[in-house]
């Protein structure tokens, strides 16, 4: 059986960050951890191209991008395409999932990809095709690859897929109906009696968690408070000196407005990926409203306006980055006096 291989510019062996551009290209055969990959797929499947494509080209034009590999890959007439793994990098993340997508609507073929849960790519895609659980990093490699062969092995050859907990991919929130040996008001019973005295027991509806942040205080005193704005969309200084990406960022920057009364075309830009960036290029008041931030401060409704804000991108950005993020904002907001601040979205 025949094999594509999907890897990003880095695990290509192309280059890193100053790569991330690299257009399409394919190469016979293996390469980088396609290597060991083929290894495990032993003598019945081979890997017989390796596709290599930058992750910010395909993150910038994945529709293109899209269309171009599967027109390269069409001779090959693959049975199977595998992707990644992307482990946590959002971009790469982004990238595996879209391509199998595509090529599972387009070829008809089985597609496999492997990520981190957290990873956006996974929210993205994972109702449409299979994506294995992997850890945060690549070194996590060794374990995932021979799972991820293994599946392939399997999906290639039609065998029937078990459930997410039992195959261990990420769920994609099918419902199936199964025969059972106790109906559902005995098991729920026994799940109740197994709450109620204090054992392990597994729930058959298991439920989002989300993370329960208490509200801040209210800023006592408005009249005195230094407030800043922070916004997750994408303003930045013109020509963007900290190369904030588009979508998953991977930073967030502290930019100064001291001086400034109205952002204008001619200094600020958004690089925000996931809207219409019209507007916000013509006013991006219109996103990070310094122009009225600033009547608030004349009218003295606020004791002043922090002399810097702080921007990041949030479209598809990790929620472990988010989190960071926000820490590492929270901290200098607070070391710096702000009581205060108006986060802007899109």
């Amino acid at each position: 059986m025949k094999v594509v291989y999907y890897i990003n510019q880095f695990f290509g062996q192309i280059g890193g960050e100053e790569k991330a551009n690299q257009t399409p290209i394919i190469k016979e055969g293996v390469v980088g951890p396609g290597v060991p990959l083929q290894q495990l797929l032993g003598e019945d499947m081979t890997i017989v191209a390796t596709v290599i494509c930058g992750d910010s080209y395909f993150a910038e034009r994945s529709e293109e991008a899209s269309a171009e590999i599967i027109e390269k890959i069409r001779k090959y007439e693959p049975d199977i395409f595998i992707a990644g793994p992307a482990f946590n990098a959002g971009r790469y993340g982004i990238a595996c999932g879209a391509i199998c997508r595509a090529v599972q609507e387009k070829l008809h073929i089985p597609v496999l990809t492997a990520m981190y849960e957290e990873n956006p790519g996974v929210d993205i895609y994972k109702k449409d095709i299979y994506i294995l659980t992997t850890g945060t990093s690549a070194a996590g490699m060794r374990e995932v690859l021979p799972r991820l062969s293994a599946f392939a092995k399997r999906l290639a050859k039609g065998a029937e897929i078990g459930f997410p907990e039992e195959e261990g991919y990420i769920a994609q929130g099918r419902r199936v109906n199964i025969w059972m040996e106790k109906t559902g008001a005995v098991r729920a019973v026994e799940m109740i009696v197994k709450k109620v005295l204090g054992e392990a027991y597994v729930t058959e509806l298991p439920m989002p968690i989300f993370d329960k942040v208490p509200p801040a205080a209210g800023v006592k005193e408005l009249k005195t408070a230094t407030i800043a704005l922070v916004t997750t969309g994408g303003i930045v200084p013109l020509g963007n000196p900290d190369r904030i990406e588009s979508s998953n960022a991977s930073k967030w920057g502290k930019y100064s407005i001291k001086d400034i009364d109205d952002l204008t075309s001619k200094q600020f830009e958004t690089v925000h990926g996931g809207y219409d960036p019209v507007y916000a290029l013509a006013d991006p008041d219109r996103v990070l409203p310094l122009d009225a931030m600033r009547e608030i401060e004349k009218e003295k409704t606020i004791g002043k306006l922090f002399d810097y804000f702080y921007a990041t991108v949030g479209n598809t950005t990790a929620v472990s980055s988010a989190v960071r993020y926000g820490d590492e904002i929270g901290k200098d907001l607070l070391a710096n006096g702000v009581n205060g601040v108006i986060l802007t979205s899109t």
